[in-house]
């Protein structure tokens, strides 16, 4: 059984939105909603867990409950920080499941294959984490601005989400993280840190974090461009219908059949 925690409690202050950035709209529906419809399209996923501020749960339920087509939910109060809403998250999670994904709220553009390749690299080798090759070339600066170096770009990989585990992993690495009081960058340095090894899956660039006014633009483009190819198929479907039905007419009035 696979459950998908979905940390949602951040308040994105470099949105400047005034709100939970989770709650934007994109093209009219609320980021939230865009990723839970986007988890439930994946046939593995059988319940998310969603971690807001303690006093969102209530209207994010009543939200969720009428939006169709979702896997069963449930909806706990996050924590001061990221790592603490995923923490309250694991704690509500099925006795049943065996595979947890850890999916940010703010990646409403990730992609079924991606989400599936996840869970199929963490049901094998018991972690996993959606990635992409970096782009841009990265440099280590101090902290009064001086390059120090320039890792080798083909090493590097821009980390995403989901990440995904195998329960028992990911519990493991949460109680260590808390009983040293570590705070990791994302899950998965907790799970490198409890001495697991970690796969990196090829996850594609459209999965991006919005974080900022010019992110949700982006996002909307891609769904606006995605929009456009499904209207454009719909019509070039309708097209070769109606070519085909003329095709028959004509055959069958030259063979007298009307």
């Amino acid at each position: 059984m696979v459950s998908v925690v979905v940390p949602a409690a951040g308040q994105g202050k470099r949105m400047n939105a005034g709100i939970n950035k989770a709650f934007l709209s994109l093209l009219g529906t609320p980021m939230l909603v865009r990723t839970m419809q986007k988890l439930s399209s994946c046939s593995k996923v059988s319940e998310i867990i969603v971690a807001v501020g303690a006093d969102e749960v209530e209207n994010t339920r009543k939200l969720l409950e009428h939006v169709p087509d979702i896997k069963p939910f449930a909806v706990v109060a996050g924590g001061a920080e990221r790592q603490d809403s995923v923490a309250n998250g694991l704690r509500a999670v099925s006795f049943e499941a065996d595979i947890v994904l850890v999916h940010d709220a703010a990646r409403p553009m990730v992609s079924k294959e991606t989400i599936e390749k996840v869970i199929e690299a963490a049901e094998k080798n018991g972690a996993a984490i959606a990635a992409v090759p970096a782009k841009n070339t990265i440099k280590v600066v101090d902290a009064g601005g001086i390059v120090k170096r320039t890792p080798e770009r083909a090493s590097l990989w821009e980390i995403q989400t989901p990440q995904g585990f195998k329960k028992d992993i990911l519990q493991e690495a949460y109680k260590k993280a808390f009983e040293d009081g570590f705070k990791g960058t994302d899950d998965a340095s907790l799970v490198e840190r409890a001495g697991h090894l970690v796969e990196v899956v090829m996850s594609d660039y459209r999965n991006i974090k919005i974080t900022t006014p010019e992110d949700l633009l982006i996002a909307e483009a891609f769904l606006g461009s995605d929009a456009l190819d499904s209207a454009k198929k719909g019509i070039d479907a309708a097209v070769d219908f109606v070519s085909e039905k003329a095709e028959e007419f004509k055959r069958k009035w030259k063979e007298g059949k009307f």
